[in-house]
């Protein structure tokens, strides 16, 4: 090949590189795109459908010996996820929220027949957000949940972190384990029923007014059966890949 054609070449395989090259820049420089997967490890308490949220670091969605704020406190006693997604959406630290629209049934349950034991989303991280955190409830208890709190992303496409998560309680409500007070799916869900239907609303009289702690788990009160409903710690497993 004469010279010429060989700087042609050359030129040609270069300004390839570059664009390929700048291509992948730019694509770096995008909004950063993260998959959330989020397994139910329990054997008998179902999870509502998991509220997960990017956020700036000066933000925690829960503090382990803090009072819960009125979002999780609507989750972790009455499974009312719109109200904690709605509470999110208006905090300016947090850039992005997602929820599921099923809960996590663990499988050998009545309910693992229509519900799965796991969910997978899609999240962004923009402007600034370098942290996540989510929240679910234990759905067989009076006002349990579990969830990661302030957790840093992963940094590069590809990397992944591997989490899990215990049971907390959210010190807002009296655990009477009776279905009167948990609320109404945990009873077709689980197959252990009662006469009482159950209830999604929060009772003045159960107030417990105390702190975010480990949940002691179930004792085996009025409805709940812990053989059944008990779980033992780690209850979910989060996986966070980035993505884009």
């Amino acid at each position: 090949m004469r010279r010429g054609r060989v700087l042609i070449a050359l030129a040609l395989v270069s300004g390839v590189i570059g664009a390929s090259l700048l291509g992948g820049a730019a694509q770096a420089g995008g909004t950063p795109r993260y998959r959330v997967t989020v397994i139910n490890l329990t054997e008998g308490q179902p999870l509502t459908p998991p509220v997960i949220a990017t956020h700036r670091f000066n933000f925690n969605l829960f503090l382990v010996g803090d009072l819960a704020s009125v979002g999780v406190m609507q989750v972790a006693e009455n499974g009312n996820v719109p109200n904690l997604t709605s509470a999110l959406e208006q905090a300016t630290v947090v850039t992005d929220v997602v929820a599921g629209d099923e809960p996590l049934v663990p499988a050998g349950l009545p309910g693992s027949a229509f519900h799965p034991d796991r969910a997978t989303f899609r999240i962004d991280a923009s402007d600034g957000a370098r942290y996540i955190s989510f929240a679910a409830m234990l759905i067989c208890t009076n006002d349990g949940f579990t969830g990661i709190n302030h957790v840093k992303l992963p940094q590069d496409v590809g990397d992944r972190i591997r989490l899990t998560a215990a049971g907390y309680d959210a010190g807002t409500e009296i655990n009477t384990e009776d279905f009167a007070d948990i609320v109404p799916p945990c009873q077709g869900l689980v197959g252990v029923t009662g006469s009482d239907p159950g209830t999604g609303n929060s009772n003045p009289a159960l107030l417990e007014g105390g702190v975010i702690h480990h949940h002691p788990g179930i004792a085996g009160g009025v409805d709940l059966l812990e053989a059944v409903h008990g779980w033992d710690d780690p209850v979910v497993r989060v996986i966070v890949t980035r993505i884009a």
